[in-house]
């Protein structure tokens, strides 16, 4: 009889190590998220480039913020048709997909 819950024992204690779940081992190895940094400006500021790239492929489009970031690169918040969007574009009005 001991044989018999001996041998059960065991056989319980073994399938515990199976199910264990492993440990994660950091690798010292970090992920680097770049955020751009944009600063906000006035619409009068924005290049007549843009503004006419904006007037041009987007006419219903209501502005209602203007940022920069340090490349020239523009964002810009609209409204399109009711719905708010978010549009980037160079110095040059060239559109940017981000």
């Amino acid at each position: 009889m001991k044989k018999i819950v001996f041998a059960s024992v065991l056989a319980l204690g073994s399938l515990t190590a199976i199910s264990a779940t492993t440990p994660v081992v950091h690798d010292g190895i970090m992920d680097v998220v770049l955020q751009e940094e944009f600063t906000e400006i006035s619409a009068d500021e924005l290049p007549q480039a843009v503004k006419d790239a904006l007037a041009a492929d987007f006419p219903n489009a209501t502005l209602d913020k203007v940022s920069v970031n340090e490349n020239k690169e523009y964002k810009l918040e609209v409204t399109i048709d009711g719905t708010a969007s978010v549009l980037y574009a160079s110095e040059d009005g060239e559109w940017i997909q981000k």
